[in-house]
Parts: structure tokens; sequence; C-alpha cells
């Protein structure tokens, strides 16, 4: 026997085993479809995988301290302590009025733990020192954490509003927060649009002067007198008891007893001062559409599903303002992250339905109706197994794992394709099914191995690309990895028995009643899976295309793929045969092998040409139609919040002058506008920006556009819309920085170009960043929308410069005339 025919009679051991132990394979394939169908069912939903960057951030809040204070006494000893720690590639620091935040970016040879240990451990040793400022009585306490971007964007927010006053509508909100804060999947819902409320004392100078009382003495008066603590034990009649001293007030009005002074007489805090109970000063305002809102924001944890999290929340929201909520509350979810998840995921489940009709719609021609379903079967099959080894992973179901899962559904039926194919041309050539199956699969086990292999193999180095983009990309060829492994494990074992046991050369022909019969069973079963089914209903579907694709391909197609196996078939391999031929015989083969080298160079010179010439564009990740778009507003520091609210209600106005056009309307109504929310103060920063921090931004506003889903926008451009906002608002606010931004599509970049300054002049920096700004401006560069300085030249401040001399002879220190 020749080596060639020892090859082809030589059996691959796996396949073999598979088509001898069927009853094993039917095992397998039911326990694969029961877990990948559980494990799409539990997978978390998110919009982008979470991506945690080596970074660790030190937040330090000191109120009333101006920005150059807070760089001396916090910023600097923290940097200067930072440089004995290991790993670190890069520190900077941001001091502002009240508050400072250091970001120290670690390698990659350590963890984001043992970084945050670290980091944490010299800050500790630093707050110990006796330099370290006190506030309050108490040392100044740095929070160190590390920040995960999908855990500071909000997935929705949730607003009150009705004919109640702010006290009431965040009682209400408050409930709201208690509930939503409960679910395991949320980290935490902000209360944006209302103050908390305050005692306030406030003293009268003239009245405390003439009875000879200082700050200092109502500040110790009411900090002794208003608490709770344990005074040791007491043993009595046998007993040990422990003394507990209740003093902390229960009405704010109890404060007017407090006594101050007993020299020559008490001195009552009535007497020299007037004790309220109101709300804080300004920090937040909130609006939706223009109204204004106490609303929440609500944040998921890492990793936790999102969709999940917004359907609880809706529950409770229904449940809430059926049960507890006064019926004249109105209650409204706005920038529902949720919806564009789910759509993502909705559109899998659609491409896969539509991948199967293709594929068996195709294979009816060249293999018949029932040989065609051995290779649509290979698409959920795989789809399943892969859901079970990405859930396995630890992986969320987000954009790359979805765009991984389309690029392999073409794929991934080739494995199948190839072994059906093989097996049916040797059936046809009279060999029994079984043998047939055993050595057409021998014949092509190893091929398909490698050809499987050299695929995945093309997309491995997208998993080694370094940094943020590599956390970002990495989902990529994992998914697509798993994907086609998962498909060469279904054609090797699953299909290889299938064929073994129902492959026919011969189409059966259905009678009439029989096709009835099959039909009623998929199609009831279908629509019954369609109705009550719920994240089944895509099986549902397929099973009422596939009882649909009998009746057409029995009136239909059959005859059709009949004729076109024996003549248009025949005639293009007689076509392709004679080609092969030509081509292989004598010098034509260098003069082919010559223009294929020709084209080739031809190809990659103009494309070249098109990169240079700019009508090829190169793009990290391509330019989306925004789903959102986001107005950033921000004055100087030192702004007043109301200036800000002002400003930014303003600016709304003709925002939605844009967005009100009669183009974007039908029947009354907006179609391309399914929310509008501003917020004003706190939450109002940029997340890739100001992520992390605890600054009340008091001169930062925030308008948020949520567009309607695409099927409901008429084909508009919403990347249009986000330039007539930019430029309906360019140039008409002097002194205030705008930008109009949209939802990222891709890991957080940042903006595309920085440009760093350095130096020891503060204001010679600034003055030399708004020279290049205006350079820059003066050119005309295309392309270039914004130019942004990061560094705020801070709010006015008032120094008091105290006399020594003078103070010396009064006996007065320069912390007490601070105090005062």
């Amino acid at each position: 026997m020749s080596k060639v025919q020892k090859n082809a009679d030589k059996e691959f051991s796996l396949s073999s085993w598979a088509i001898d132990n069927p009853s094993v394979i039917y095992v397998m394939i039911a326990l694969f479809l029961w877990l990948g169908f559980s494990a799409y069912q539990a997978m978390p939903r998110e919009d982008f995988p979470e991506i945690v960057e080596t970074k660790i951030y030190i937040s330090t809040p000191y109120p009333g301290n101006t920005a150059e204070d807070i760089e001396k006494l916090i910023t600097d000893p923290l940097e200067d302590r930072l440089k004995n720690v290991s790993n670190v590639v890069e520190v900077t620091s941001t001091s502002q009025e009240d508050y400072a935040i250091i970001v120290v970016e670690f390698d990659e040879e350590i963890t984001v733990d043992q970084a945050k240990q670290e980091i944490k451990d010299e800050v500790d040793s630093e707050k110990a020192s006796e330099d370290w400022p006190l506030f309050n009585g108490a040392k100044v306490e740095p929070n160190v954490f590390d920040l995960n971007f999908s855990e500071e964007v909000p997935i929705m927010n949730i607003n009150f509003t009705g004919d109640y006053p702010v006290e009431k509508l965040k009682e209400f909100a408050e409930y709201m927060q208690d509930e939503i804060e409960d679910l395991p999947e949320i980290k935490q819902a902000d209360i944006r649009g209302a103050q908390d409320k305050e005692v306030e004392v406030a003293v009268d100078i003239y009245k405390m002067m003439a009875a000879k009382v200082s700050f200092q003495d109502v500040l110790s008066a009411i900090s002794n007198g208003n608490m709770t603590m344990s005074a040791g034990n007491l043993k009595t009649s046998g007993q040990r008891r422990t003394i507990r001293i209740l003093g902390e007030i229960e009405d704010p009005q109890q404060l007017n007893n407090f006594v101050v002074k007993t020299e020559d007489g008490a001195v009552y805090l009535k007497d020299i001062a007037n004790v309220t109970f109101d709300e804080q000063d300004k920090t937040t305002f909130a609006r939706e559409f223009g109204e204004n809102v106490v609303m929440l924001d609500v944040k998921k944890r890492a990793g936790r599903n999102a969709i999940s999290a917004a359907d609880q929340i809706k529950e409770i929201i229904k449940k809430e303002q059926a049960d507890y909520f006064p019926p004249d509350l109105h209650i409204s979810v706005a920038n529902d992250s949720s919806t564009r998840t789910l759509n993502q995921v909705d559109d899998l489940v659609n491409n896969i339905i539509f991948g199967i009709i293709l594929v068996v719609t195709v294979l009816m021609f060249f293999l018949g109706f029932r040989n065609a379903l051995f290779v649509g079967f290979a698409i959920p099959m795989s789809m399943f197994m892969s859901f079970v080894i990405l859930s396995w992973l630890g992986y969320t179901l987000n954009t790359m794992i979805l765009f991984g899962m389309i690029m392999g559904l073409g794929m991934l039926v080739d494995n199948g394709i190839v072994v059906v194919e093989n097996v049916y041309r040797l059936m046809d050539e009279g060999m029994p099914r079984i043998e047939a199956a055993k050595k057409g699969i021998g014949e092509i086990a190893y091929p398909i191995i490698i050809s499987t292999a050299t695929t995945v193999a093309a997309f491995v180095p997208l998993g080694l690309w370094p940094g943020i983009f590599g956390q970002f990309m990495i989902y990529f060829p994992i998914t697509l990895s798993v994907v086609l492994g998962s498909s060469l494990f279904v054609a090797i074992f699953m299909n290889s028995m299938l064929v073994s046991q129902f492959m026919s050369t011969e189409e059966k022909e259905l009678s009439l009643k029989q096709l009835i019969r099959l039909s009623i069973i998929l199609g009831g079963i279908g629509i019954l899976i369609l109705l009550f089914g719920g994240a089944m209903r895509g099986l549902g579907s397929v099973m009422i295309l596939t009882a649909i694709l009998f009746w057409i391909y029995k009136y239909a197609i059959k005859g059709v793929a009949e004729g076109f196996q024996r003549k248009t078939m025949s005639r293009f391999e007689n076509w392709y045969e004679r080609r092969l031929k030509h081509a292989l015989r004598g010098g034509n083969v260098y003069w082919y092998f010559g223009v294929t080298f020709i084209l080739l160079i031809g190809v990659f010179m103009l494309f070249g040409m098109s990169v240079g010439s700019g009508r090829t564009k190169i793009e990290f990740f391509p330019d989306n139609k925004p789903n959102e778009i986001y107005v950033y507003i921000e004055y100087p520091e030192g702004t007043s919040i109301e200036k800000t609210n002002e400003i930014t209600k303003d600016i709304e106005k003709r925002v939605y002058a844009v967005l009100d056009d009669p183009e974007y309307k039908q029947d009354g109504e907006n179609f391309m506008m399914a929310s509008a929310v501003s917020v004003v103060g706190e939450g109002a920063g940029n997340p890739l920006t100001d992520g992390g921090s605890a600054a009340e931004m008091p001169h930062k506003g925030k308008m948020t556009v949520n567009f309607s889903e695409y099927k409901y926008r008429q084909g508009i451009n919403t990347e249009n819309i986000r330039a007539k906002v930019q430029e309906d608002l360019d140039g008409i606010y002097p002194g205030l920085a705008i930008s109009v931004e949209k939802d990222a599509n891709g890991p957080p970049a940042g903006y595309p170009i920085n440009i760093e300054l350095e130096g020891k002049d503060y204001d010679e920096l600034i003055n030399t960043a708004e020279d290049i700004r205006n350079f820059v401006n003066t050119k005309n560069i295309g392309g270039i929308e914004e130019l942004k300085i990061d560094v705020n030249k801070g709010k006015p401040t008032m120094q008091v410069v105290v006399d020594r001399e003078k103070a010396g002879e009064l006996g007065v220190a320069v912390g007490q005339v601070g105090n005062q």
C-alpha cells in the first residue's frame, strides 16, 4: 500500500472515539447547552471592559486653604516621601483650594494591591510626622485608593419632581438611596440638587466682645457640652457597672442654654449668638429638561451586571411608587446606560440567528437541507461553549467580547463545513456512513487544527500590547481564540458523531403530513419559548425559522438546489479545473506569480498614497456617532456656584434651542432626545480627568444629553448635532471654558494631544500656555476643536499681614488672629 493510501485511510483517534461513543457525546451536547445558557444568563453585562490602571490616587481635603498652602503643607511633603517607592513611573499632582490630589503611576511589574499598600505605608509615615497639619484638632486624613473608571460613570440618573419643597424631595431620594445601595451590584448613589442641613451658630461680635468671650470659648463650650462618653466602671452591691455620660443634644435649640463663660456671672450662648438649623451653603444644583429636580447619581460596582442592576432599580422604583411614595410624586430615569448594553447583547443574538439562517441556506445548494443543519448546529453550540469558558475566566459580556464573538461567527463555520463536506464526499463515493465519518475526519483533522491555530496566531500580537490599550484589546484575541477553539472541538467531537449517525447523500422526501407534524412541533415550542422564555427567546426564534425553512426548502429551494448541483456546480468545477491546469502548465506559473506580485506591490503603493494624501484616516478606534453628548462648563476657581448655575441655565437654553429644531420632531415629539440632565457643583466633573476627586467644584457645570436609540433617529447623524452645539456655544462666553464631548468609543485615553510645560513660576507657566494657545488658534489648524489649559489661576485671595510687634504688645499670637 502506498504512503498516500495509508494517510488517506488513517483515522483521527479523538473523532473516532466520539463516533464509537455517541451516548457520551449526546450527554456532552446537553451539558454544554445547559452550562452555556446558564453562563450566558449569569455573565455580568457592561458597556466596555473594566480597565484597572496601575495608578494610585491620594486625595487630601484641607478646607480653608489656598492652592499655594495646599501645595506647601500637603503636596510637597507627600511627593518627597513618595520618591522612596520603587516601580514608580510618574508622579503628578494637582493642588487647588481646599484640596490636593496626587496620582502615582506604577509600571506593570507590580499589582494594584501591592502598589496601594506601598503608597499607604509611605502616606501613614508622613502623616505621623510632627509637621503634618491639623484640622479641627485632628490630623488631616489623606485617602489612598485605586480608581476603576467603570465605577466612576453613573449607569443612570433617577430624578424626583413634584409639588413638594426640596427638603421633602430629598427625604424621598434618601429613602430610595438606601433601597438602591442595598443592592450588591451598586457601589453608591449620590444625591444631587439638595443640601444637607447644619446647625449654624451666628455670633454677634459686639455682644461677644462686651461679654469678654472669645471664639475659642464658644467652640470649647459646644464641643465639651455636646458629647456622649464612657466614664469608666463602678463597683457597687457586688456588681460591676459601666458608666456612660449622655450629653448629646437632640434639638439644636438646646445649644441656647449652653454656658460659655462663668466669670462675673454666667454667659449663655443665647446671650451672644443666634442658633438656627438650616441648609448648608449650596454645593449642588440639578435639573432635568431645565426643571429643578433632586437627583440620584447611581454608580455600579466593578465587574457587576449593569443590566441586572438597572432592572432591579426599576423594579424598586415601581414597587415604592405603588407602596410608599405619594401618587403625585414623579420619578423619572435618565441616561440609562443599560439600554445600550442590552441592545449590544441582542445584536449578538440576532447575528447568531442570522448566521445560522445564511449558513444553512447557502449549504442547502451544496449538501442538501439535512446536511446543512450539521454545520448550522456548530454556530450555537460553539457560542454556548464559548460562554462557558469566558464565564469561567471571569469575563463580563462587554463590547470587546461581543466584537470578538461576532468576528468569530464568520470563521467558526469553516471547520464544520470542511468536516461535513469531506464526509459527504466519501459517502457519495460509496463508503459506508461510519467508515466515511472516521476516515473523512482523519484526512482533514490535522489541517483544520493547523488552520485554526494559524488564524488564532494572527491575533496573538493584540494580546501582547502593553499598557492600558493592551488591557482593553486583550479581550478580543482571547475571545476569538475561545470561539475558534470551541468550533474546532465541536467539529471534531460533535459534528463527527452527528454525521456518522444521520448524514445521507440522498434527500429523504418529507410527506405533507410529516411536514405539518414537524412544523407544529417546532413552531409550537418556538412560539411558547418566544412568549414566555425570557432570555431564551432567541432559541424560540431559531425553532420557528427552522420550521419555516423546511417549507421553503421543500417547495422553493429543493428543485433549484438540485439543478444547481447537477448543472451550475458541474460547469464551475470544469471551468476551474481548466484554469488550474493552464496556470500550472510550463512557464505560466512564473507569469501568474509575477502578475500576483505586481498587484500586491501596487495595492501597497495605492494604500500608502491614500494615507499620505489624507484620504484614508488612521485611528485607533473608529469615530463613533455619539449616543450621548456632554457639555462641560468651567469658570475660574473662586466663582460662586450661584454664578456658575446661572450661566449653566443660559447654556442649557442654547443647547435646547439646537435640539428643538423642527427637523428633530414628529407629531410634536422630539424623536432624537431621550433625556437631558444638568448638574452644577458636585458631580459636574469629567470622569476621565476629575475621576476620584472629592472637591465640591462650585465653578463647574455639566449637561448630559442622551439620544434615542439608533432605530428611532430616522437616519440623522448625532455627530452633526454635537458639532452644531459646539458651534453655537463657541466664543459666546468670554472667560468661560466650554467643551462639547461625546461618549467614549474605546479605552479611556484622555485627550489626543497634550503639551506639557515645566517650570517653577506658575504665573509664567500659565502666561506661556496662554501664548501657545493663542498662537495655535491663529493658525486655524483643521481638526482642532478646543485648546484647554488644565491649570486654573485660582480664586482671588485676601491677605492679612499681622503686625507682630503690636500683636505681641497685646499678647495675641498669629494663630489666635486666624482663629478669630
